[in-house]
């Protein structure tokens, strides 16, 4: 029997009145059910969180960093158990799978260690003009309230993570919304949680089905909304609340570029092999994999066989298969999008070097040369295990094709040239340049976020943290400074 994975409401554990089945995207087979919370029990959970929100906000530091060490240190002894888990519902590779848990790990270790530190408060005397003298202004962080945390399917526990670390470490309740795709991993966080001693009311997760978002979305009682997804979906959301305060991370068509110093056979081994890893490790559904490749028409042409060949290397099966590195997608409707997209470039005069080739969910790695700049996968995000290359003259026009793109995530840059690496800090349109490597590298305590479609706002720990508060001024008076 198929077990029932209850959903936590208000911090306990419950079940509603439908679940919605967890399939694998590898095998079709399902993997568990998980139940759905009713139009009440939401309800119930928003009403918790908000009537909590002034005593979470109160609670003391310590028992805030004490329960975000627990789940830390709780996800480190479960890792396999977690990690099979999300391999199953998301058809990660295992390999990919035990990183995100470690990732997730490092994450509420961070949110601890922040706890401890954040919002001290500063001061600043204000005697510098006369009027004045005597009075001191000491500057402190508080939550903006109840946070709706909305996570994607593609990093089910990684995700969860950033959007409720950064809300307990400041004292936010927090609603965390999982993937329907992928709720599984949510759970899991809530059975850590469960296990603490934080308030209830203080974090509920809740599969809520997408149609049932909008309602949710514009509740008032929930002033921050902090979403992973794709820019239509997060942009609706921000046009639907325009007074709320919206954390959105997005889309990206990630540019990987190779310039004219990187040039010996270790230097293009090293980017070929990156590239490949990065293009189609997730399935290519990471908004950070390496979409575009750009090179220098001094290294193009012995860039192009790596790349071919690092990507045919890519082995592609069974994602609980340690050897595995490419899995497939989330389901057969977006492997039949990217082949689609594929067939419209060719179609419209691409090359074909290697893949091209779908099997249910999984679309085979693949390269396209020659591109016309008109077609979909040129424009958009194509979320699968494929990438393009473009041949360019010189660094002015490699950086003004990593611009050509409504997105502005991230940027990889091959380089050893210092004054290189600091003129394209500068010139790139993105939220990150990576320099020496792939886009696709992310420390979960670094700012990430994107500019242009890619988003608004910032996550890693401590900057989600300044996102989910305001600053608050008291001013002493009579004082002799």
């Amino acid at each position: 029997m198929t077990s029932i994975h209850a959903f936590w409401l208000a911090g306990r554990q419950t079940t509603g009145e439908t679940t919605l089945d967890v399939t694998s995207p590898w095998d079709g087979r399902l993997v568990a059910k998980a139940a759905v919370p009713t139009d009440a029990q939401v309800e119930e959970a928003v009403a918790a969180a908000y009537a909590v929100r002034d005593e979470f906000a109160a609670t003391p530091a310590h028992v805030r960093a004490a329960a975000l060490d627990h789940v830390s240190r709780r996800l480190v002894e479960r890792t396999e158990e977690i990690a099979q888990l999300i391999s199953a519902e998301n058809g990660k590779p295992i390999k990919w799978a035990r990183g995100e848990v470690g990732r997730a790990v490092s994450v509420f270790r961070f949110a601890a260690e922040e706890a401890r530190r954040f919002n001290g408060g500063e001061a600043q005397r204000l005697d510098t003009d006369a009027g004045g003298q005597g009075r001191l202004a000491l500057t402190r962080r508080f939550p903006k309230g109840v946070v709706l945390g909305i996570a994607p399917f593609n990093f089910p526990l990684n995700l969860c993570a950033h959007k409720v670390a950064p809300a307990i470490a400041v004292g936010a309740p927090i609603i965390l919304k999982p993937a329907p795709a992928t709720p599984l991993s949510g759970l899991v966080l809530g059975e850590l949680l469960a296990e603490t001693e934080l308030p209830a009311g203080s974090w509920s997760v809740l599969p809520v089905a997408n149609d049932k978002m909008p309602a949710l979305v514009q509740d008032e009682r929930m002033p921050v909304i902090s979403f992973t997804g794709s820019d239509k979906v997060g942009y609706a959301i921000m046009d639907s609340v325009p007074r709320k305060h919206c954390t959105l991370e997005l889309g990206g068509n990630g540019a990987a570029v190779i310039l004219d110093d990187f040039s010996s056979d270790e230097d293009l081994d090293w980017a070929a092999s990156r590239i490949a890893t990065f293009s189609n490790y997730q399935g290519g559904q990471s908004c950070i994999s390496v979409q575009r490749v750009i090179a220098d028409a001094s290294v193009y042409d012995r860039l192009v066989p790596r790349v071919v060949k690092a990507v045919e290397a890519q082995v592609t099966g069974d994602p609980s298969d340690p050897a595995t590195e490419v899995g497939p997608l989330v389901n057969e409707d977006a492997a039949k999008r990217v082949e689609s997209w594929v067939d419209e470039a060719v179609k419209a005069g691409a090359q074909l070097l290697t893949g091209g080739k779908r099997d249910g969910a999984t679309y085979a790695p693949t390269v396209l040369a020659d591109v016309p700049a008109d077609v979909t996968i040129a424009c958009e995000e194509v979320f699968g295990p494929v990438l393009t290359l473009k041949k360019v003259n010189g660094e002015a026009e490699a950086f003004a094709a990593v611009n050509d793109s409504k997105y502005g995530l991230q940027a990889g840059v091959f380089t050893h040239d210092l004054q290189t690496a600091f003129r394209a800090h500068r010139a790139l349109e993105v939220g990150g340049v990576v320099i020496g490597d792939a886009p696709s590298y992310r420390a979960d305590q670094m700012p990430y976020g994107g500019v242009k479609q890619s988003g608004v706002g910032r996550e890693g720990v401590r900057f989600a943290m300044e996102d989910y508060t305001y600053e608050r001024v008291m001013v002493l008076t009579g004082l002799a400074l």
